[in-house]
């Protein structure tokens, strides 16, 4: 397994009974071509700035067949209600920092598909997509801490947002304008799978 992380830290807390972990960067995989089955990157290349393309060719470079991309479509993420009505920064922040899946397409080449993925009500996950249901996540801060889009944001932001959301909780706003949403067992709140195999 190669583990793209910034540094050795995570690695070494992995068990000693699973394969070890090499830290690498995206851009450069120390790995032959065509060395792999499958390369996968889950809720992460939004994390790799300038080295994005470059990473997803190396994946594409390394694979012999399957690459599987789990990401956000930022323009569809950007209107689910805690982005549109309180966290526009974080829309905004997406929008730069995701691309398009179109653009995976492009630069992932072969066979590609894009699939919708709902992000189910009782998801063990905690990233942000999964607040959809759960406003009250909001005012929690080890909830929020759990999120890179609060973990980016400036401190007076997240100030703002857990005083603005606790106001409409208490007055009920919240609920008049989203209630339906806690009515659903899953919400499409952007996450997207991306497939491409060279067959």
């Amino acid at each position: 397994m190669i583990a793209v992380e910034p540094s050795d830290v995570m690695a070494e807390q992995r068990p000693a009974t699973i394969p070890p972990a090499l830290c690498a960067s995206a851009a450069e995989l120390p790995l032959r071509d065509d060395s792999v089955d499958a390369a996968m990157a889950v809720l992460t290349i939004h994390h790799w700035d300038d080295e994005l393309e470059r990473g997803l060719r190396e994946m594409r470079r390394v694979a012999r067949d399957t690459v599987v991309i789990l990401t956000y479509d930022p323009l569809v993420s950007g209107e689910m209600w805690l982005m549109a009505d309180y966290l526009p920064e974080v829309a905004e922040l997406d929008r730069r920092i995701f691309p398009a899946p179109e653009q995976l397409v492009s630069w992932l080449g072969g066979r590609t598909r894009i699939e919708v993925v709902p992000i189910p009500r009782d998801t063990p996950d905690w990233m942000l997509g999964s607040f959809w249901a759960h406003p009250e996540r909001v005012l929690d801060e080890s909830a929020r801490n759990a999120t890179s889009g609060f973990a980016r944001m400036d401190r007076a932001v997240v100030e703002r947002v857990v005083a603005d959301v606790r106001r409409d909780l208490e007055s009920g706003a919240w609920d008049e304008r989203h209630g339906h949403l806690r009515k659903l067992d899953a919400f499409d709140a952007g996450l997207r799978l991306v497939v491409s195999s060279t067959g």
